[in-house]
């Protein structure tokens, strides 16, 4: 399924949008606002009949319109039932900011096949759970479905993460050294879209000119060499990552598992330079190449 509907979406609805500041529910909704979204946005409550001065509704099925795009910020316990809900009304894609799933425990992890399987019976992509959310800087799009505090600056380098909590300092970052932003995307858990996905969508993305990745791991390395070749290659477009591991810290942390982290720290450097992939060893230098 083509990822319009979640990177390009002509609506938006919060599930769990909420009145009380500083909840991420209100920080999500403020920043569709303030950035400007161009298209209608629709808050999902159960009590309240206003959020922020919106209109809101108590159920997704209660929303004039199948939307785009479903941002969910609601407790795990009820996201596979929200998650139901938005098949059941036709919803496209999914951003799931809810934490809770296989980062913490066995039932968190089987709670996530369970939300994974309605999302691919159902032909929706998701991103998350456990994410920051996501960003596109297009003027025709002006989309900021995350609870980051930094509004970016537009422009052509795309950014993908697997940290959430380096979502915050990317975002503060690039403001800072005045590097504009086409899209950032926080992948959380990466149940269904991954860094792949992201590549292939950027390919042919005309907005995107770099693409700057922070990876933990991959998801398909064969995959992603085909994918990577074509995008730095075929289209021209550099590819930086950061592949965490590599610094004193992680090589410490790899020979506490038997030397097997090592390992696949070579095996992740020898793949980036078979497929054009520029390492970087840190995101500060990540950020350097991109502004050159």
């Amino acid at each position: 399924m083509s990822l319009d509907p979640l990177l390009r979406p002509k609506s938006v609805a919060v599930i769990g949008a909420s009145r009380r500041e500083g909840t991420l529910g209100r920080e999500i909704l403020r920043n569709l606002v303030a950035f400007g979204f161009d298209g209608p946005v629709y808050t999902v409550h159960p009590e309240s009949k206003h959020v922020l001065s919106m209109p809101a509704w108590p159920t997704v099925d209660a929303l004039p319109e199948a939307v785009d795009l479903a941002v969910v910020v609601v407790p795990s316990a009820k996201v596979l039932e929200v998650v139901q809900a938005c098949a059941d009304k036709g919803v496209k894609a999914l951003v799931v900011i809810t934490a809770g799933f296989k980062e913490v425990s066995d039932s968190g992890r089987d709670l996530e096949q369970q939300i994974l399987s309605i999302v691919r019976k159902h032909g929706m992509r998701m991103v998350g759970p456990n994410c920051m959310g996501i960003i596109n800087c297009d003027p025709k799009v002006r989309l900021d479905a995350s609870f980051g505090s930094t509004l970016p600056l537009g422009g052509n380098a795309a950014f993908a993460s697997q940290s959430g909590a380096l979502g915050e300092i990317v975002l503060a970052t690039a403001k800072a050294v005045r590097l504009g932003l086409s899209h950032f995307v926080s992948l959380g858990n990466r149940a269904d879209l991954s860094s792949n996905d992201l590549l292939e969508f950027w390919a042919d993305d005309p907005q995107t000119r770099v693409v700057m990745l922070y990876l933990e791991s991959f998801g398909n390395p064969r995959h992603f060499g085909r994918i990577a070749r074509e995008v730095t290659r075929k289209r021209g477009k550099p590819i930086l990552a950061v592949k965490s591991g590599r610094t004193r810290q992680g090589a410490k942390a790899a020979s506490s598992h038997t030397g097997s982290l090592a390992g696949g720290d070579r095996a992740a450097s020898a793949l980036f330079k078979s497929c054009g992939v520029i390492r970087c060893d840190t995101v500060a230098e990540l950020f350097d190449l991109g502004r050159g």
